[in-house]
This record gives C-alpha cells, sequence and structure tokens, in this order.
C-alpha cells in the first residue's frame, strides 16, 4: 500500500525510519469497534472545492471530506452486516464556550458549534440505528471527558478503528489516547480527511511510526469479514 506521506520524505527522513525501525505492524485484536468521528456539517461543509465553500462552511473540509465520507459508509455498511459495534463522535461546545478548547483558536461566529444547533448534528446521511451509540465530546480526544472508555470496557473491545475528521486533530488525538490505554489501532488513510494536505499527511506519518497501523477501508473489509467467519 503506498501512504499519502511517501512523497514528503527525504531521503534523510527515510534513513531514520529503516535504522529506527519505525512503523512495524502492531495488529489488530478480536473484537473491534468502528470509532466515527466528527462527521457533523461544520466539519464536513460542501461538496465542492474546500475554497469555494469557505465562506458558509469556515471549518468544511469540502469535497476532499465528501469523498472520505462516502468511503466510511460503504466501511460501515460492512461493519454492520458483521457484526462490528459502531461508535459516533459529535464535536460541540457549551453555550458559555469560553470554556471550550476550539472556541479560543478562531475568531468566527460560534453560534452554529453549540449543541443543538442543527449545523453540530450529524450528516443526515450518516444518521446511525438506535443500537449505535453517539458520544459528544468538547475537546479533540473522544477520550476526554466522555464515557467512551467505560462503553469500550463493557464490550470487551480490543482493537479502535478510527475513521473521520480531522486527520491531524480530532481523530489523531483520539488514536494516540487509544493505545495510550493499550487498544490496538487501526487508522484507516481513505477514510481520514483534513483541512490542510500537509496537516493530513503528517498525521498519518506520526500514527503509522508510532502508534497504530495506518491501513484502507478494504484491509479492514477483509479484516471485518475474517471475524465473522469465525464465529
Amino acid at each position: 500500500m503506498k501512504h499519502a506521506w511517501e512523497d514528503c520524505l527525504t531521503d534523510v527522513d527515510r534513513i531514520v525510519i529503516e535504522k529506527g525501525h519505525y512503523g512495524q505492524p502492531r495488529g489488530f485484536g478480536k473484537k473491534p469497534l468502528l470509532l466515527i468521528i466528527d462527521l457533523q456539517p461544520n466539519y464536513i461543509g460542501a461538496d465542492k472545492p474546500i475554497e469555494d465553500q469557505l465562506e458558509e462552511w469556515p471549518s468544511g473540509g469540502g469535497e476532499a471530506c465528501w469523498t472520505g465520507v462516502r468511503k466510511i459508509l460503504s466501511l460501515r455498511d460492512v461493519a454492520r452486516e458483521c457484526g462490528v459495534p459502531i461508535f459516533y463522535t459529535r464535536n460541540v461546545q457549551n453555550a458559555t464556550n469560553a470554556f471550550d478548547s476550539f472556541a479560543t483558536k478562531t475568531k468566527r461566529d460560534q453560534t452554529k458549534y453549540i449543541d443543538g444547533a442543527p449545523e453540530a448534528d450529524l450528516l443526515e446521511c450518516v444518521k446511525p440505528l438506535p443500537t449505535e451509540m453517539i458520544i459528544p465530546k468538547s475537546y479533540a480526544s473522544a477520550f476526554y471527558g466522555t464515557p467512551l472508555q467505560s462503553y469500550l470496557v463493557k464490550l470487551g473491545i480490543d482493537t479502535v478503528i478510527i475513521v473521520g475528521g480531522s486527520t491531524s486533530g480530532c481523530c489523531r488525538a483520539t488514536a494516540v489516547d487509544a493505545v495510550t490505554r493499550n487498544y490496538n489501532l487501526g487508522y484507516v488513510e481513505d477514510c481520514l480527511f483534513d483541512r490542510i494536505t500537509i496537516s493530513h499527511k503528517a498525521a498519518l506519518l506520526d500514527v503509522w511510526m508510532k502508534y497504530g497501523d495506518v491501513v484502507n477501508s478494504d484491509y479492514v473489509k477483509e479484516y471485518f469479514y475474517s471475524l465473522k467467519e469465525d464465529k
């Protein structure tokens, strides 16, 4: 599998990776969870080039996000078929958003980001089943200030498969926290997206080098099907 970051590496970078033995496979377990991060209008935006939709969706990723969303929905179909649990997160701010981290780094109208605003809900095409959990959060990591860890323990989860956005923000923060809690990690490259190309590539590289397995959605589908066959 050719990765998005490979065209950014210098010859010295490649030596560092080789001699440091970075990027070794971690592997997956027998009880995965598909964790879908922040598929909300605020962060996805319109299905057009990112620069053409920023007036309406200043934090939206545009067409690259929608390409990823379609890949995620296809992967979700397989997860459902194979009985893999699915959780979603929504990043929402409190009405008193001075206490929330993201509001302090941007100067824009924050009303669309307050919990209860339609722009802060999940995309209509992503509507979960009644059996699928939605976890609101106000910070980057899905683990911080949420009951996610307790739910994973209750379900006996050993592997967290992360998709959504952004690659360098909420997904990466959640990935690091998952590995810190000793979960195996799948970071699904074609189901992740970001606003800034270099941020996307650097985050994928960082996770691949030090934290988890960066794979594509076809690989994860085969993994899910293999678990179904073992049942």
